[in-house]
């Protein structure tokens, strides 16, 4: 049989092969690899006359169909009783190909049938855009009854309850104590004028909180800086005891 070849464009070989099983009309589970191979190599010959470039993929393609062929030539071994096909490799890749030809052209078509879709933009009137349904109560409240009311209720309640976390809702609020190292210095000034000594340990445990304390002891020592008090202690780990002084000079 003589092949007129009328030279198209085909994406590679895979597709020159998928043309020529479909215009053979045959089954790609059982390829004829001799006549598929001469007329694959009758297209290769009249492409010889293009660029190489071009031609090598196909030719690749053309030395594969060979080898298949030559095995199929072969002599099967009787040991053998199951002996793989020698086409199976290629048809499984021409299925795969033929797959995802057809969802090229499925995805071509939708973006066929996508440009032709034309879509408007909403110009609903202001005063029909703003209208509102005027809402009949009593037939809304129709077949309203106490038992729904209070099933309702309950549901409510329920998920009020939900959203209280057991442990965290069960935390105090700490909040920030704002103690003014200004208004303890002025404290204690006015505390030193009724007192000439008093006990350091004394002035500490009279305060009613951490903080306190801490401001109270940073006051004491800007009082010392400006020569206000001076403390003394006798021996080590004895009560401090805060003497009132004079201006920048210390009493006598």
């Amino acid at each position: 049989m003589d092949l007129q070849v009328k030279l198209q464009v085909f994406e590679g070989p895979l597709d020159l092969l998928l043309h020529l099983l479909e215009k053979n009309k045959v089954n790609i589970y059982d390829i004829p690899i001799a006549e598929i191979t001469r007329q694959y190599i009758a297209y290769i010959q009249e492409m010889e006359r293009q660029d190489l470039n071009v031609v090598s993929e196909f030719l690749v393609m053309a030395a594969t169909l060979l080898d298949i062929k030559s095995r199929m030539l072969l002599p099967k071994e009787e040991e053998q009783e199951t002996e793989e096909d020698p086409r199976a490799e290629l048809v499984e890749r021409l299925l795969e190909y033929k797959m995802y030809k057809c969802m090229s052209y499925e995805l071509k078509g939708r973006q066929a049938d996508a440009q032709m879709v034309l879509f408007k933009a909403p110009t609903i009137p202001e005063e029909v855009r703003q209208y509102e349904e005027p809402v009949d109560l009593k037939d809304l409240l129709s077949d309203v009854t106490l038992k729904k009311l209070k099933s309702i209720f309950k549901s409510m309640m329920r998920r009020q309850e939900d959203k209280i976390d057991p442990i965290r809702s069960r935390f105090g609020k700490i909040e920030r104590e704002e103690i003014s190292l200004e208004e303890k210095m002025a404290y204690l000034e006015q505390y030193i004028q009724g007192h000439d000594k008093f006990s350091f340990r004394g002035l500490l445990e009279a305060q009613c909180s951490k903080m306190e304390v801490i401001v109270t002891f940073l006051s004491v020592l800007e009082l010392m800086k400006t020569g206000k008090v001076y403390i003394s202690q006798e021996h080590i780990f004895d009560d401090i005891i805060i003497y009132a002084g004079k201006g920048g000079e210390l009493d006598a």
